[in-house]
């Protein structure tokens, strides 16, 4: 079932969506209209940040082929949490955030965690 070459072809075409959200939602001014969206959902923006570097993280060690390339992928998530908050002190109305950065390592940190025993799991099936 996700084994072929189609459902990793499909988890790396998510991932590659997924980082394109994540990074233009961070880069866009704090008055864009996605911005004011997304200021209206009731969850901490702590929790989005954790939720998408989760997935950020998730999907490349599952997708990829090669475990341990999937593994350093969805570790250099980190990296990305990184330049994209440095990235907002260009961005009209955005600020980098200590606490940002945090959420975003402990949601790559889980989604890495979290999609090694899926990977296996999934190759059963």
């Amino acid at each position: 079932m996700f084994q072929g070459p189609n459902a990793r072809t499909a988890l790396i075409a998510l991932w590659g969506v997924l980082l394109c959200c994540v990074v233009i939602g961070s880069l866009l001014p704090s008055g864009s209209a996605v911005m004011a969206a997304v200021c209206r959902v009731p969850v901490s923006d702590k929790m989005l940040h954790f939720c998408a570097y989760l997935a950020l993280a998730l999907l490349p060690v599952m997708g990829f082929r090669d475990r341990r390339k999937g593994i350093l992928a969805g570790l250099s998530m980190c990296v990305l949490g990184i330049l994209v908050e440095a990235g907002q002190h260009f961005s009209p109305g955005r600020t980098m955030e200590v606490g940002d950065v945090i959420a975003n390592g402990a949601g790559v940190s889980c989604g890495t965690l979290l999609g090694l025993p899926v990977r296996a799991w999934l190759a059963l099936l």
